[in-house]
């Protein structure tokens, strides 16, 4: 590598040709960085005090490539968006001269052939800087004085617009500005192939451009080490045909995304976001034994699968269906679980029928838990790891009973807890509702009803300064029953007549006309969600909750729950021996009788009302309180309770100092903080202890 300080204009002098290679991305510089690098250049020009200003480095690939050209060509690794906007800059300084007269020290012929043109060369080679795809034809068009054609680059465009303008409104001398450009300065980085890495130094460069997305490094990672031919072929075989399946837009949003599920499926680690370049790197270099032809063709492929769930392009409309189902519920960490699922379909070994129950399961899964106030910060570890505890060969089955065997933080809500909850959720500020509403009134039709025509309507209205006729209909307890059920599964619908309804009685809502006389109350109503609306003549708590239940019954038909002959299920939850699991009882805890038993059980209620997902677990040595893991372990002894918190001893607050360091001992439960109850009176302070420990794990997840 050699690494030379030099001013921009004697950079750009002489006969050459910076080539930007195709896996670059395309020129992406908006007015922000223009502007930027414009006030720069007046300031430097308009000072006489200033005699140069840095604007970072141009680096390139000095040897190895195109060997045959008659002019040194030069591939740029780093320094496209400066090369590009300053080329604009200078071209629009030009015209500016050209306008101003031949007085001057510089002229546009003189500043096109120094700095924007090889001038004794033709076609392609005449340009010094060469962009790839849009950008090319554009950037050349420009500077060749022709008319700007579609497809077009509209950064170059509007760029090189920005400067025309800042140039006829800064009443500066050209000439002037001209100095300015003069005293730019850059670090003219030239690599020779055989002896430096690309994309090392690439990554250790700290330009002041647009940050780079985890795409762009990915993409320069695997292209920037071949020989050119072999990097336009693997590009517009593979990578360009990804970016157009994304699209321009989706390619910036998605992608980033997209490779990090594809990571955590292939590794079954999870990266950051922001850290997804390293994760690849990692993967690659330890598969070594794949080509990077093996891992672009391998990513494309995966890429498909995303386009088709995520973006809903998928063909088949009952799999689109469900794929939009999922995405309207934000699951984006079932991905990984996707991909897999995805590929196993295309594979021949899961068929549409059973691929589509287990993509509705899933929908089921994550609806019910989020109806159910389920913390969701243990989904990604749950669908990452999901597959491997699958049984391929009986891909349906094994898939279904996985998902029952959850537990606690993971579980899948049965039916008696999902219509629970339903019934009593605020689901109008459900982030979903629109979902929920749609599925419930879809449900085994053929005709779609689309619900984003209709508005919600709350039957009961939210006015708090409710009507003497709604006050007289809710009884003495009016205030109680609005506050409890208004935005509740048995008070809301949808209509089209929502300002109509207004706060109406609800008589007036049934029977409700229009100036035609067409009937568009309850009475009505085509949707099913009104259905025996019609028939009420009073809208009340009784009539509230009658139609929740209604309503949570067909939802639990819209969600199902697995169904799993209980003999299968018992035939996985058999050790691999083939020896049943020992179940333990409190008669296996002898001392837990008398005073030890009372306070147990005071204890007990306390643990189990922290939260409705705690779960007990009796074992031999110790009995359980867990979420994910057991945050708590009580150990029965004669006069007493031992409590083990799993949490370090150093995170504990105890002012009271009650908890004792167990760290590196040998002892039951799991964790480092020891406590012993003895006494109702010590209750209140131990279960302060126990709700940081309680805290620490339902913050961590599983």
């Amino acid at each position: 590598m050699k690494a030379t300080e030099t001013k921009l204009l004697d950079f750009l002098k002489g006969p050459k040709q910076f080539v930007i290679p195709i896996y670059q991305r395309t020129y992406s510089w908006t007015q922000p960085q223009c502007e930027q690098l414009w006030k720069d250049i007046v300031k430097t020009a308009t000072d006489d005090t200033i005699a140069g200003h840095f604007i970072g480095s141009i680096v390139y690939i000095q040897k190895g490539i195109y060997q045959v050209a008659s002019i040194p060509q030069l591939l740029v690794i780093d320094g496209q968006q400066r090369l590009t906007t300053l080329s604009l800059l200078l071209y629009a300084l030009g015209e500016s001269m050209q306008q101003k007269g031949e007085g001057g020290e510089m002229n546009q012929r003189k500043l096109n052939n120094y700095f924007l043109f090889n001038s004794e060369e033709q076609d392609d080679l005449r340009h010094k800087l060469i962009l790839t795809q849009t950008d090319k034809t554009t950037l050349c068009r420009l500077f060749e004085g022709k008319e700007l054609v579609e497809p077009m680059s509209r950064r170059i465009e509007e760029n090189f617009r920005y400067f025309q303008d800042q140039i006829a409104k800064a009443n500066i001398d050209p000439d002037v500005l001209y100095r300015g450009v003069a005293k730019l300065i850059i670090v003219d980085i030239a690599l020779d192939r055989e002896h430096d890495n690309p994309q090392l130094i690439f990554e250790s460069l700290n330009s002041t451009g647009l940050e780079l997305s985890q795409a762009d490094l990915i993409r320069n990672y695997v292209l920037m080490g071949l020989e050119p031919q072999e990097q336009t072929a693997l590009y517009e075989e593979f990578w360009f045909q990804m970016e157009q399946n994304f699209g321009q837009i989706n390619y910036t949003l998605f992608f980033d995304q997209f490779m990090r599920d594809y990571l955590t499926l292939k590794t079954g680690r999870i990266p950051r976001i922001q850290e997804v370049y390293q994760a690849f790197k990692v993967y690659a270099n330890a598969n070594r034994n794949l080509s990077i032809r093996d891992i672009v063709t391998d990513i494309y492929k995966y890429s498909k699968y995303f386009v088709a769930m995520a973006l809903e392009q998928e063909e088949d409309k009952e799999l689109r269906s469900a794929f939009t189902d999922i995405n309207a519920l934000k699951v984006d960490v079932a991905y990984p679980l996707l991909l897999e699922m995805y590929d196993d379909f295309t594979a021949g070994t899961l068929n549409h029928n059973d691929f589509l129950a287990m993509l509705r399961l899933i929908e089921s899964y994550v609806f019910r838990r989020a109806i159910c106030g389920i913390p969701t910060n243990s989904l990604n570890k749950t669908f990452a790891g999901f597959t491997k505890e699958l049984k391929k060969e009986r891909y349906v089955e094994s898939f279904k009973v996985v998902m029952l065997l959850k537990d606690s933080y993971r579980r899948f809500p049965n039916d008696n807890e999902f219509k629970r909850a339903l019934m009593d959720k605020d689901l109008y500020n459900f982030r979903s509702r629109v979902y929920w509403l749609r599925k419930i009134e879809n449900h085994g039709r053929k005709e779609r009803v689309d619900v984003e025509g209709y508005t919600i309507e709350h039957i009961m209205p939210q006015n708090p300064n409710l009507s003497v006729e709604w006050k007289t209909e809710l009884g003495e307890n009016w205030k109680e029953v609005q506050a409890t059920y208004l935005h509740t599964l048995g008070n809301l619908t949808l209509t089209g007549y929502n300002s109509e309804y207004s706060d109406a009685p609800f008589i007036n809502k049934r029977g409700m006309k229009d100036k035609e006389g067409h009937n568009v109350g309850f009475v009505g109503s085509p949707l099913r969600l009104n259905e025996g609306l019609g028939s009420l003549e009073h809208w009340n708590e009784n009539e509230i909750k009658k139609r929740a239940g209604r309503l949570a019954t067909e939802a639990i038909q819209v969600w199902r729950y697995p169904d799993v002959d209980p003999a299968i299920l018992e035939q996985y939850t058999v050790e691999e021996e083939g020896e049943a699991v020992k179940t333990y009882t409190r008669a296996d805890h002898h001392y837990l009788t008398g005073d030890t038993l009372k306070l147990f059980e005071q204890l007990r209620t306390h643990i189990l009302n922290l939260d409705p997902s705690v779960r007990e677990e009796i074992l031999k040595l110790y009995i359980a309180y867990k979420m994910n893991t057991n945050f708590v372990d009580v150990i029965v002894q004669k006069n007493q309770l031992q409590l083990v918190l799993n949490m370090r001893f150093t995170e504990l607050d105890d002012p009271k100092k009650l908890g004792k360091d167990i760290t590196g001992k040998g002892r039951w439960g799991n964790g480092d903080v020891q406590v012993e109850l003895s006494s109702p009176d010590q209750l209140g302070d131990v279960m302060a202890l126990v709700k940081q420990s309680f805290a620490k794990q339902a913050d961590n997840g599983d």
